[in-house]
């Protein structure tokens, strides 16, 4: 546990909260844990499975603890690659490895740790193939949607190497939770969150639609709670307003999110 311990505190930055060891948690900005049973699962057991955008890779360790034959963890290989809103990127980004440390630096640690398979693969998801990563029964994408310039490139990217199920979650606008109302986005772009396209939850389904995917089920709308290394927001009366308007919807405090299981269209 000792070893465990200290392998965590050589990270510098954790985005995903997850349990190593017994009683050895990682600090992570946002924490899955008390969601993952919520999310809409395939089966994935014996199956040959991708996650997209893994980061810290808390969904590519879940597809192996549910029984994956084979998964293989997505990631960009710099934080240069991301995709930067055009004023950021105009004002430098050589700060980003000393603020975030090496990219993948998490993922590997956990990995090691937990005594994974799973492998990562350096590749940004506008690139995904068959010809370079082959073909998937099982595709999982959390909360990436939202920091990608063009959601609906990337969903057509996913599908071209999805041949059965695809579990998308990703953070939705407060408002209509229900998804009963029109599909609409906001557009950021320009703010260092690195977001550009949020949608409502009808939204989410709609760019799943727009990508080539028809749609199998959704799971109630949820939030991802925050982890302890997340900034504490400013409180104020609206974001208290806001917040209890989301706990109605969703039982939970955090982000809220829009899970869906869909499948390539035909």
């Amino acid at each position: 546990m000792a070893d465990a311990r200290a392998a965590v505190d050589q990270v510098r930055l954790w985005y995903h909260t997850m349990e190593l060891a017994p009683g050895v948690v990682t600090p992570g900005w946002f924490d899955l844990r008390p969601i993952l049973d919520r999310l809409p699962w395939p089966d994935v057991e014996g199956k040959r499975c991708l996650d997209v955008g893994t980061y810290d890779g808390h969904l590519a360790f879940e597809l192996e603890r549910r029984g994956a034959a084979e998964v293989l963890a997505l990631d960009i290989s710099d934080h240069e690659s991301w995709d930067w809103p055009i004023r950021i990127r105009r004002g430098g980004l050589d700060g980003l490895a000393e603020i975030a440390g090496e990219k993948g630096e998490g993922f590997r640690t956990a990995s090691r740790v937990l005594g994974s398979e799973a492998q990562r693969v350096e590749l940004n998801v506008y690139d995904l193939t068959r010809e370079r990563v082959g073909a998937f029964d099982v595709v999982v994408c959390g909360t990436l949607l939202l920091h990608l310039r063009d959601p609906v490139r990337a969903i057509e990217a996913i599908g071209s190497v999805c041949t059965g199920h695809f579990l998308s979650a990703e953070e939705v606008l407060p408002r209509d939770l229900r998804g009963r109302g029109r599909p609409l986005a906001q557009l950021d772009g320009v703010s260092d969150l690195c977001q550009w396209w949020v949608p409502n939850r009808a939204g989410h389904h709609q760019l799943l639609r727009a990508g080539g995917f028809d749609i199998e089920r959704a799971a109630a709308p949820y939030c991802v709670p925050f982890g302890p290394a997340h900034p504490r927001p400013p409180r104020s009366a609206r974001r208290l307003l806001r917040r209890a308007r989301v706990r109605a919807h969703t039982g939970g405090t955090g982000t809220p999110h829009s899970a869906v299981l869909a499948r390539p269209g035909r």
